[in-house]
């Protein structure tokens, strides 16, 4: 019986434990059989960008459901979800003379924004029995702040959901899943929500 045993570096570099193949002296067959995780190798770090629309949080249920399932009890990656919080001088803009009394009140209501998306994350991640996660509020442009938290993390997958804007609108506001596949030093998977059919 001969073993031939597959390091994870030559499987797949995505892949936090090896596969050994094993021929049977009988019947000449290839069984594979995952060995124990590489205890040295730490985990390569997932980034899921939240807001609180409906498109982000479903591509963080999709994430859950696909990579931190709770039938596989060691999960490939640490999960770290990120928020980024708009600047209330992003949002209130060049108003002019009363801008300044303004923004106490929108920096409020940005950071109630931001405790209703983290209590909503942290309700899909005890629903889905994934326990072992970060949860960060950056504040910044999502652009900048996604594409920063690869870099600080090192992730290797930033995942973020689609808004599903048309062509036109995109190329207005702009597209953080545009601008962080273009820039991010990382996998980026964009999960769009599928639309209802009539």
């Amino acid at each position: 019986m001969g073993i031939n045993c597959v390091s994870n570096s030559e499987l797949s570099s995505s892949l936090s434990f090896g596969i050994c193949q094993r021929e049977s002296e009988n019947n000449n067959t290839l069984q594979l059989q995952e060995r124990v995780p590489m205890a040295t190798q730490e985990k390569q770090v997932m980034i899921v960008a939240i807001d609180e629309s409906e498109h982000s949080m479903y591509a963080l249920e999709w994430t859950l459901d696909h990579f931190f399932s709770p039938l596989a009890p060691n999960p490939l990656f640490k999960l770290v979800i990120v928020h980024a919080k708009p600047l209330a001088t992003s949002v209130v803009g060049l108003a002019g003379p009363g801008a300044a009394d303004v923004f106490p009140y929108v920096d409020a209501d940005l950071k109630m924004i931001a405790a209703r998306v983290v209590e909503k994350a942290k309700e899909f991640c005890q629903t889905k029995s994934v326990s072992d996660v970060t949860i960060q509020v950056i504040e910044g442009d999502a652009r900048n702040v996604l594409c920063d938290a690869v870099e600080k993390h090192h992730a290797s997958v930033l995942v973020v959901g689609s808004h599903g804007y048309g062509a036109i609108k995109r190329a207005v506001l702009g597209s953080v899943s545009d601008y962080c596949a273009h820039h991010a030093h990382c996998t980026v998977m964009i999960v769009k929500k599928p639309k209802i059919k009539h």
